[in-house]
């Protein structure tokens, strides 16, 4: 651990600056901790270097390979390893939620007709064995998305927008390349669309668009151990048990704005019982829960009840929904009335419980579209749930509208973390007040979404009518949450998220309304009308909003939530 003059002098640096510029973690705005303060705050501030960060997790991520993943909290964990052309501000508050250049040297160009982005690289960025990264390293990373029959589990937003009737299979198949990229020189890029979207900028900053070098892309395997662009790179990967990274010597500190990169070791082992998880963050030996979901329900109390240690705890609005998607395409839940049956039986009190209470459960929710996302409307209710009551009566009614007056058997979906088990129960007694009979089956985190409920000939063949999971937005609008949930276009054989299998004219129509509008108050209008049309067909219930309560480690520095994510920031964590 390296002592700097910062360190020994922390307790003076709100007064004179001299550790951090303004608006820097550890500048001014900064504290010394307290309940929720890294909600707003840069909690122990620092830059000392130095150190190993402890992490753990319950369970092991989806993939390292930044074309594969599809958890928020493997986002947050990649920027320590990859970079993109545009990148979140690691800031707290409203600032986090703003685009900065990465690895471009500036903010795109962008044509007169809204069509093309051009980007400059920034001179000096290199891949771990030193290799310097050009624009073609960037666009063999976007490409490799489409290959979707190797590289399936990610989001394919790029897909949708940079394919344009091409039918492009990915490098492997067509070494031709997209023809809405190009690459005339090894420092620009340039991205031609066939039409404006105001969002373009968000896709470039997902982990999909990360650069990757095309003699050392190993396909299906490369998540074995991804070449590293950020400051860290594996020194070991170990699935299910262990990941280490180390620094990377080749990142230069120079050509990266965003980074603190204050730790020289970071240390995640994989597999841990969640109270174990707490029990270490308890005694100090465990920095942070690597995924951020929360302590668990016994360990709430001790936190919330104790004046010390809930100071050192922060319970951020995560951007999560809580969900259950019923699969159209699973009897009997194709027909409308058994949907609307389960809407108005399951108790989301019960839930909202199960899950933590108000505070570490979050609040009931009336629609999809979660508070914080423009066109979230708070009034929209049209199962008059967020009372928190279950109405069997009505729900009764539907059952017999359905012809099904005294219920039927299904199956829910869930994973098998500990929480997701608690409400997959409150749910399942909820049913059987009204006579349906829901048996729960649990599957491995890492293996749920791609291979479990990601695939519809899977969902209907194990006969998952309710399918319980989590939404965030992927980026801070409407677009970045809905589109993958609920368009039918975007059902697909293999990591498919549409688990409702939806497939509505009328809610395709609202989306590409809303996509295509370049007003923000008439595209959040038109994003409203798209969280109103979904709860009318029944198919998606909203359970809360999620929060969670997360305890820092006293010697954890630079800590704060990156509203992006919802989550502290990985990338300006440092170790005291």
């Amino acid at each position: 651990m390296k002592i700097t003059r910062c360190l020994l002098i922390l307790g003076l640096t709100l007064a004179i600056g001299a550790c951090a510029k303004k608006d820097e973690p550890g500048g001014e705005g900064s504290t010394g901790g307290g309940f929720n303060a890294g909600l707003t705050e840069v909690v122990n501030p620092s830059t000392a270097t130095g150190g190993t960060l402890k992490l753990a997790s319950a369970h092991d991520v989806d993939s390292w390979d930044p074309t594969r993943s599809y958890v928020t909290a493997v986002y947050n964990l990649q920027r320590l390893y990859v970079r993109t052309l545009l990148t979140p501000d690691a800031k707290p508050g409203t600032d986090g939620l703003k685009l900065v250049p990465d690895l471009a040297a500036a903010a795109p160009t962008i044509s007169a007709d809204g069509l093309t982005y051009t980007f400059t690289l920034r001179d000096g960025i290199r891949f771990e064995d030193g290799s310097p990264i050009t624009a073609k390293d960037v666009r063999h990373g976007i490409e490799r998305l489409f290959a979707q029959e190797e590289l399936s589990g990610g989001p394919t937003y790029l897909i949708d927008q940079l394919d344009q009737g091409q039918h492009y299979p990915g490098p492997w198949a067509d070494s031709t390349g997209l023809r809405s990229i190009s690459t005339p020189d090894d420092k620009t890029i340039a991205f031609r669309l066939a039409e404006p979207f105001a969002d373009f900028p968000y896709l470039l900053a997902m982990g999909v668009a990360a650069p990757v070098p095309t003699a050392k892309d190993t396909g299906a395997k490369y998540g074995d151990k991804p070449v590293a662009s950020g400051p860290y790179r594996f020194e070991a990967i170990e699935p299910g048990k262990k990941a280490v990274l180390v620094r990377n010597d080749a990142w230069d500190r120079a050509t990266d704005t965003v980074r603190r990169a204050l730790p020289d070791r970071i240390e995640l082992v994989i597999g841990t019982d969640p109270n174990e998880i707490d029990r270490q963050l308890l005694d100090g030996t465990l920095d942070a829960d690597a995924g951020q979901g929360g302590v668990q329900a016994a360990t709430q109390p001790k936190i919330l009840l104790d004046a010390a240690l809930k100071a050192r705890a922060d319970e951020p609005t995560t951007g999560f929904v809580q969900y259950a998607a019923m699969s159209t395409a699973v009897p009997p839940f194709d027909n409308v009335h058994c949907r609307r049956a389960v809407q108005y039986a399951v108790d989301k009190t019960a839930v909202q419980t199960a899950r933590g209470g108000p505070d570490a459960g979050g609040d009931i929710a009336g629609g999809m579209l979660p508070p914080g996302i423009p066109g979230h409307d708070p009034a929209l209710d049209p199962f008059q749930s967020r009372a928190g009551k279950p109405q069997p009566a009505k729900a009764k009614e539907e059952l017999a509208a359905c012809g099904r007056p005294d219920g039927f058997d299904t199956v829910i979906a869930a994973t098998d973390s500990p929480k997701a088990g608690k409400t997959a129960e409150a749910i399942q007694a909820s049913l059987a007040a009204v006579g349906i009979k829901a048996r729960i089956e649990a599957s491995d985190p890492s293996l749920y979404a791609r291979q479990v409920v990601g695939s519809p000939s899977n969902v209907h063949s194990k006969g998952y009518g309710l399918i319980l999971s989590a939404w965030s937005a992927d980026f801070p609008t409407g677009y970045g949450f809905f589109p993958t949930l609920v368009d039918g276009r975007l059902i697909l054989p293999n990591g498919n998220n549409n688990y409702a299998e939806l497939s509505d004219a009328a809610i395709n129509d609202l989306i590409d309304r809303a996509r295509a509008t370049t007003d923000p108050a008439a595209g959040a209008k038109l994003w409203s009308q798209v969280d109103a049309a979904v709860m009318d067909t029944a198919a998606m219930l909203p359970l809360t909003y999620d929060k969670v309560l997360n305890y820092r480690n006293p010697r954890l520095t630079n800590v704060f939530v990156n509203q992006y994510y919802g989550m502290w920031d990985a990338t300006a964590l440092g170790v005291a």
